[in-house]
């Protein structure tokens, strides 16, 4: 969003990270949890913090040392999963930051058996991620809805060209959450419209 008024864009369709990291805080904490681990696989982005941040604040609990540099290996980031929950046991609720970072943390929670029993939320999609939504190991994901992010400013782009009408405010086109009760829906118009 700043970067888009830096540059003198008309507004920015989007998803404001921290936005995103603050509803799944608000999923998170109406589940019950109050431990987690927030799994950065890019800790170097500012928007990665912002939605670990955004997490942490939602609960109302430090972010401190619940967000870990998980790197971007796949069994590094097992690896780092499984040590935070084993030196952390009351944690109780996991953020993954993309198919990264959530491929590695499903096998860890499979590891030590507390897949389906800790409250797993993450960013993107991915098939992996959509089969363990069916199997409630991860209780949703946070799409940006990349067909809004290019569908909305054709419309806008359109209506400034034919009519010198333009919205006044960006526009969130996220977070959307995939659940199992849209993952069937989600899945149909994959590639298409989602």
């Amino acid at each position: 969003l700043e970067q888009s008024k830096e540059i003198g864009a008309l507004l920015h369709v989007g998803q404001p990270e921290y936005d995103a990291g603050f509803g799944a805080g608000e999923k998170a904490k109406a589940a019950g949890v109050n431990s987690f681990v927030c799994v950065n696989h890019y800790i170097t982005n500012p928007a990665s913090v912002e939605r670990c941040q955004g997490y942490a604040d939602a609960l109302g609990v430090e972010l401190g040392s619940q967000m870990i540099d998980a790197g971007q290996d796949p069994g590094e980031i097992r690896s780092k999963v499984m040590a935070h929950l084993q030196a952390n046991p009351d944690t109780n609720g996991v953020l993954t930051l993309g198919p990264t970072s959530a491929h590695p943390t499903i096998a860890a929670l499979n590891e030590i058996g507390r897949a389906g029993d800790i409250h797993f939320g993450t960013f993107d999609l991915s098939g992996e991620i959509a089969d363990a939504i069916k199997s409630d190991v991860i209780a949703f994901a946070i799409d940006q809805q990349p067909y809004l992010q290019g569908y909305l400013p054709v419309v806008i782009l359109t209506n400034l060209a034919r009519y010198g009408v333009v919205p006044g405010n960006s526009i969130n086109s996220g977070p959307g959450f995939v659940t199992k009760d849209n993952i069937a829906l989600v899945e149909q118009y994959a590639g298409q419209y989602r």
